[in-house]
């Protein structure tokens, strides 16, 4: 079922691999999947911020300080 190395869809570099994990017939199953992109001049970057517009710290979404 194709190849066993994981590519970044934006800029084509290889990603690590990663495992995540979905029941079936109550059983979790490991399903194997690329990881974030580490090359710094994609566009999907894993180190990038968000830009556009969320807040990932401070204070809860919804609640003004």
């Amino acid at each position: 079922m194709g190849s066993d190395e994981h590519v970044c869809p934006v800029c084509g570099q290889p990603v690590e691999s990663v495992v995540r994990r979905h029941k079936t017939l109550g059983a979790w199953v490991p399903v194997w999947k690329g990881g974030p992109c580490r090359n710094p001049e994609c566009e999907a970057y894993a180190g990038r911020t968000a830009e556009s517009g969320e807040d990932h710290g401070g204070a809860p979404a919804g609640k003004s300080s």
